[in-house]
């Protein structure tokens, strides 16, 4: 039997949370024969099937209202709709519309407490990488044999700005050095403002002896090759000055073995570190093995020591004193507005993430205590739904909800770069169950990716076709999430596996016409306009072979997504009525051009690899 049209949306038409209670609108057809419908909920962990009531009739679309209690107990409270038809009966829930009730993880769900920011789903990020961004200050930038890395080991290596970045085997990605530094990130900013870029995400800027700086040696001071504590409050207040927002890099889970707690190599001529030495006032900032010299690495790898989050010392250092480092850099004169969090899903005690929900917690409560409206981003690789109930992360970079599928449909690639090709069908399950296992304003504030500092260049997998880059960058733009630029993107900058995709920006690409640089910066200026794209709710219109559609509503506003990722034309009849549309003229936001919806249907001839934004004229 064919599936009924069925619909809940979650932005404030559908749902509407008061002292006690969640009100609650779903739609059907109006010509559907339905007996009854039910909101299910469990307050109290038992089920309770509370009536719809049938509400008004607009054209096809028929409209049920309904409410139910907010759970007391918990935050967070589920919900989902039990359609009776006939003999039969339908399930819309979260992930979909199904004839049997869904796992409570596809349940819709709301939670009543903690809200994510309000004003990171308004924001277009941009990821920088900060030695190969710009070098604002060539008189501050690393030399070659300045220092090692490791001991002896892994001397510096000083490259030409554009120079080719060494081969993964060739071992120098972390020891290379261009010069990148906070004077060139803040003389670029009118450039960021012009694309129309509105908050920064840096990659971690602490001292540290590698380019990529995920191994501290200071967690209070820049490192003196990017710049200095001074200039970044003066590039905040700058950024703050322009309505821009900017959140840093936390990598709290390790240290370098070069910090002075741990002071592998001997450096330090103070206190002794932990290693080599089992009586240091810091071995137990550590994770060793006795009184021997065997300690825990971050995934084994010995360069990066794992923190031992069993220490009182280390807790109040990190989050739990008054002048822990999450609240340091969040107050004045710095004022950051959020933190990513590297690898916070690894974070706990002893060798695993032993009560790593209790210090993920820990780290949201210090962040809100200095800056409520603060972003606390989690750094997941893989599915992230235990960290993003509300209570823990406001949201994750998106990699399993929307980078990983996103990349096996436009580039037939998964994770592992292993070949793996889906259809428009299969992206919209993978999409859907994703995102339907999160409450919706943590879906909105999810950060969605293309690519990142440690994965492929985006373009690059698609071995450098830049229409079929250009389809994913408009479902980057138009999908719920918020979209967040890897550096260089917007000029067409490849790259393959790290440390190749963390290549120089060529600002030469921003001296002349470019029109990749062109359409990204028409995307940001569409999305930064459009609440609906913001904030609205998703509704699939179409999703066949390589074809795909879907709309975000907001009020009585639309923005409509057509991508066909097929080299060949493919026409397609959407059902716009659906939208609450009969007769209409919709017009493209990227070209003009206008097409016409007769009797709730639009019929429109997509080109190979061709991408549509349309709106109602």
């Amino acid at each position: 039997m064919k599936t009924p049209y069925l619909f809940h949306g979650q932005d404030a038409f559908w749902v509407t949370p008061t002292q006690h209670h969640l009100k609650v609108t779903m739609v059907s057809e109006s010509d559907r024969q339905i007996s009854a419908i039910f909101v299910r909920c469990e307050p109290d962990n038992e089920e309770e099937l509370l009536d719809m009531a049938r509400g008004e009739t607009c054209g096809r679309l028929q409209y049920w209202h309904g409410e139910i209690p907010l759970n007391s107990d918990i935050p967070l409270t589920h919900y989902c709709f039990k359609i009776m038809q006939n003999n039969r009966q339908w399930w819309l829930h979260a992930q979909g519309v199904t004839p049997r009730v869904p796992g409570k993880e596809a349940h819709f769900k709301f939670n009543r407490r903690d809200q994510p920011p309000a004003w990171v789903k308004q924001q277009v990020f941009y990821q920088i990488f900060p030695d190969r961004f710009a070098n604002g200050d060539p008189s501050i930038s690393v030399q070659s044999d300045e220092y090692c890395l490791r001991g002896d080991e892994r001397p510096t290596v000083a490259k030409a700005w554009g120079a080719p970045v060494s081969d993964y085997h060739e071992g120098n990605g972390p020891n290379e050095f261009y010069g990148g530094d906070l004077a060139g990130i803040h003389s670029k900013l009118d450039y960021l403002q012009t694309l129309g870029i509105t908050a920064l995400y840096l990659n971690p800027i602490f001292t540290a002896p590698s380019n990529h700086k995920y191994d501290t040696t200071d967690y209070h001071q820049v490192d003196p090759h990017l710049g200095t504590n001074a200039q970044f409050a003066d590039m905040v207040g700058d950024l703050h000055q322009r309505g821009m927002k900017i959140i840093l890099d936390a990598v709290y889970n390790h240290t370098s073995v070069d910090h002075p707690w741990f002071d592998k190599h001997q450096r330090n001529t103070g206190e002794p570190g932990a290693y080599n030495h089992p009586t240091s006032t810091y071995r137990e900032y550590y994770q060793f093995d006795g009184d021997s010299n065997e300690y825990i690495g971050w995934k084994g790898i010995s360069s990066l020591p794992k923190l031992n989050f069993s220490n009182p010392a280390v807790q109040d250092f990190i989050y739990a004193g008054e002048e822990a480092v999450i609240k340091h850099w969040l107050q004045p004169p710095y004022q950051i507005d959020g933190w990513r969090f590297d690898v916070i899903h690894m974070l706990g005690e002893g060798a695993g993430a032993v009560n790593n929900a209790h210090y993920v917690k820990a780290f949201r409560d210090a962040a809100k205590s200095v800056n409520p409206d603060s972003y606390v981003l989690g750094e997941h690789f893989f599915e992230a739904t235990q960290w993003l109930q509300g209570d823990q992360e406001d949201g994750a970079m998106n990699y399993y909800g929307f980078a990983h599928p996103v990349r096996a449909f436009f580039a037939g690639l998964d994770i592992a770069y292993h070949r793996c090709q889906i259809n428009a069908e299969e992206l919209v399950d993978w999409l859907n169950e994703a995102r339907g296992k999160i409450p919706w304003q943590n879906q909105l504030t999810q950060l969605n990716q293309l690519d990142s500092h440690d994965t492929m260049r985006f373009l690059t997998m698609l071995d450098g076709d830049q229409d079929t880059m250009k389809l994913a960058l408009l479902m980057l733009f138009a999908y719920v999430g918020t979209p967040c630029l890897y550096y260089g993107t917007e000029v067409a900058l490849e790259g393959g596996q790290d440390p190749d995709n963390r290549r120089c920006f060529p600002w030469e690409r921003t001296e002349q016409p470019h029109e990749m640089l062109d359409f990204v910066t028409r995307l940001i200026q569409l999305r930064k306009s459009s609440p609906a794209l913001q904030e609205g709710s998703l509704q699939w219109l179409h999703a066949e072979h390589q074809q795909l559609a879907f709309a975000r509503t907001l009020d009585n506003t639309f923005s409509l997504c057509l991508l066909n990722n097929s080299d060949h034309a493919k026409t397609l009849s959407l059902p716009i009525w659906q939208l609450g549309v009969e007769h209409a003229v919709l017009q493209d936001l990227l070209t003009g051009d206008e097409w016409q919806v007769k009797d709730g249907h639009l019929a429109i001839t997509l080109a190979g690899k061709e991408g549509l934004l349309l709106t109602q004229v």
